[in-house]
């Protein structure tokens, strides 16, 4: 007959909360931008790269940080803006 375990609170995963998890992202997309700048490929690939990476880590921002993951109509807005001033930055850079 198995006995159970007294410390069965701490035998079993647990996942880190989303907001270490979002942070943890952002981390690894801050890091994938520096790396973007040390590889030789086209200055606009780079910079490219680097807006887009960009928009990903505010996107995450909004949905954890500023808990947008419940409104699904914000964060389009959000992310339609968020998307065309991108674009703007990156049409400026190119000029």
């Amino acid at each position: 007959m198995p006995t159970a375990s007294p410390f069965h609170k701490y035998s079993r995963q647990r996942r880190p909360n989303p907001l270490t998890r979002a942070w943890l992202g952002l981390l690894a997309l801050s890091a994938g931008s520096a790396l973007l700048t040390l590889i030789q490929a086209p200055s606009t690939a780079i910079a490219g790269g680097i807006v887009f990476l960009a928009l990903i880590k505010t996107r995450i921002i909004l949905k954890y940080y500023l808990d947008l993951a419940d409104s699904p109509s914000w964060m389009r807005g959000f992310t339609m803006v968020l998307t065309g001033f991108s674009a703007v930055i990156f049409a400026l850079y190119l000029v």
